[in-house]
């Protein structure tokens, strides 16, 4: 079902459903081993402003987030970082920041797949266009060299806010990947794709050998090509979430 509702705020069907898809996201990332010990965070705005969204809690490992584990925050709230169960951080600053300047932003995923952070402390991290995979990222990628440790100042909160853009995907310099969307199932696949890409991009480079580019105008067309297989998105993680239902589907609860 696509979530995107940008002239209202979510019914309270929609804020579960979304729960739920978010939950399984965060399951999935396990599955797929993109996580990395309690740290990481996913959010969904539920407000047509995109400043009302729901995240993980402090230090709850992904394999084990329920539906009904969600925080629902609102990136307006001065308070928020003073009651006990406060967010981390980190991930105030950075998904309550973009949530607030981006109201386009639905939904933000950030974590540290293995290939797309070694190519995040690449000198030069620009995603090449080499393959159909690459490819989809042609012109759709920000990227933020301003990397100053971890992300807990409101400073570097607005300076990723600003590298992300209008670009769907944010590669953030010596540090990780968030990908955005419309919808949890759109997100999550540019996630999965983007992990792909970046792991064709460093085998690659591992193999010293010269890289065969794609020309601007073929890795454009190719990229445009990908926008009629936005139904993929729906399709894959339907899939996904019904492998979760059949090994452990508390992810729902």
């Amino acid at each position: 079902m696509n979530m995107q509702v940008l002239s209202r705020d979510l019914t309270g069907d929609e804020v579960q459903q979304l729960r739920i898809d978010l939950a399984a996201a965060f399951r999935l990332t396990v599955e797929f081993g993109w996580h990395e010990s309690v740290s990481n965070h996913f959010s969904a705005a539920v407000s047509a402003d995109g400043k009302k969204f729901l995240m993980n809690p402090k230090w709850k490992h992904f394999g084990s987030i329920k539906a009904s584990d969600l925080l629902l925050l609102d990136a307006d709230d001065p308070d928020v970082m003073k009651r006990p169960d406060a967010p981390d951080p980190s991930a105030w600053t950075v998904h309550g920041t973009i949530h607030r300047e981006r109201p386009s932003v639905r939904v933000l995923l950030h974590c540290h797949p293995p290939y797309s952070t070694a190519l995040s402390t690449l000198k030069d991290p620009s995603l090449k266009p080499l393959d159909n995979n690459t490819a989809r990222f042609y012109g759709g990628v920000g990227i933020d060299l301003g990397f100053g440790g971890i992300a807990d100042e409101a400073e570097e909160g607005l300076r990723l806010a600003r590298s992300l853009g209008n670009h769907k995907t944010l590669l953030m310099g010596n540090h990780g990947v968030s990908c955005s969307g419309d919808t949890v199932a759109e997100a999550f696949e540019d996630l999965y794709f983007f992990e792909k890409a970046a792991t064709t991009m460093m085998l690659a480079y591992a193999s010293g050998q010269p890289l065969n580019v794609l020309s601007d105008e073929v890795a454009q067309k190719t990229a445009e090509g990908w926008h009629a297989y936005r139904g993929m998105s729906y399709a894959h993680f339907d899939y996904l979430k019904s492998t979760l239902d059949k090994k452990d589907p508390s992810y729902k609860d």
